[in-house]
């Protein structure tokens, strides 16, 4: 078996070997487009990030390649029916950051809860233990809507529940035996808005999820609240939180992920290039009035990025391409 990994990371080489004893393996820190007179008739495997698509000239170029897996969830930047035609085997990584970013979402709450960054500011900045304005609020006890109780929404109900919260969940698939076992009662949309304390969203990015909090329903929200976003920017609407803070029916929001970054389609994206809308972002923020706001926290799309998030990754890879040499693949994806 011989294998051309792309955008590989060289810190990561050495493991790589070492969890592939015997097999050939060509390293490349950049994508595969990088490389345009790079082939190879005896390659039978490509690792690949999303930076890397993957269609019939590209597979032209590595005419004995029978797997492709790819170190991340998405994959539509491999044409899987070109794929299939030729015989070749398509895998991901399904999972790999869940709890990841359920526990950032808590760590903006927290922060926001007890105003941690004003009070560090405050002592970096004037050297003072004044205590006056700082003052926060238990989560014990409060209300915790989840919107979207997919597999990051789990970790943070589990993370209410361990707070003494009381949870409230939305999703479009319900499923009663998971609300008992996790001790949430699911509710409507305009329901969880109403009695939340705090909301934070965990749903996908797409036609149906564009804005799904915006300027109508917002004003549904439970005066006084706090709005928690590490999903994508763009399913709540920009102009409808900047309302809710004038208005006060916000009183805080931690960000990371903001709705001019566009259609981004997948965090793993950000571990091999700078992002895509970087310099649209720094311009927009210059006079953003969120990051403005004494009482909102924006980062910087961060929420997936830890040590064992991104070892996840790595280690999903490797065992794709373990089971498929062993003839049992595993996380293949097929085409619809």
């Amino acid at each position: 078996m011989k294998i051309h990994f792309f955008s590989s990371e060289p810190s990561q080489e050495g493991f790589i070997r070492e969890s592939l004893p015997g097999i050939d393996i060509e390293f490349h820190e950049k994508p595969l487009g990088a490389y345009p007179d790079l082939t190879d008739v005896e390659a039978t495997a490509l690792c690949i990030f999303m930076d890397t698509p993957i269609g019939e000239a590209e597979l032209n170029r590595f005419p004995a390649v029978t797997l492709i897996t790819t170190r991340s969830t998405g994959f539509d930047h491999i044409d899987l029916a070109v794929a299939k035609a030729k015989g070749v085997t398509v895998a991901n990584v399904p999972f790999y950051g869940a709890n990841t970013v359920a526990e950032f979402a808590f760590a903006l709450l927290l922060a926001l809860s007890r105003r941690i960054i004003d009070a560090d500011e405050r002592v970096r900045e004037t050297g003072t233990f004044s205590q006056d304005g700082l003052r926060g609020f238990d989560l014990y006890g409060k209300t915790l809507g989840v919107v979207g109780c997919g597999h990051i929404g789990e970790h943070v109900i589990r993370m209410g529940n361990g707070f003494g919260m009381k949870v409230l969940g939305f999703d479009t698939q319900q499923d009663p035996a998971k609300a008992a076992e996790l001790h949430f009662t699911y509710s409507s949309l305009e329901e969880l808005f109403g009695a939340s304390d705090i909301i934070t969203v965990h749903v996908p990015y797409n036609e149906h999820t564009h804005h799904l909090i915006n300027r109508e329903n917002i004003t549904h929200f439970k005066k006084g609240s706090y709005l928690i976003n590490t999903a994508r920017g763009a399913v709540v609407e920009t102009e409808a939180i900047i309302a809710a803070l004038k208005d006060g029916t916000l009183l805080g929001a931690g960000l990371d992920v903001l709705e001019e970054e566009g259609e981004l389609t997948e965090e793993v994206q950000l571990l091999t290039s700078p992002h895509p809308k970087e310099q649209d972002l720094k311009t927009a923020l210059e006079n953003h009035y969120l990051i403005n706001h004494p009482r909102v926290i924006v980062t910087p799309h961060v929420a997936f990025n830890t040590t064992e998030a991104v070892g996840r990754i790595l280690d999903t890879s490797i065992e794709n391409i373990k089971r498929f040499a062993a003839g049992t693949p595993a996380n293949v994806v097929s085409p619809k």
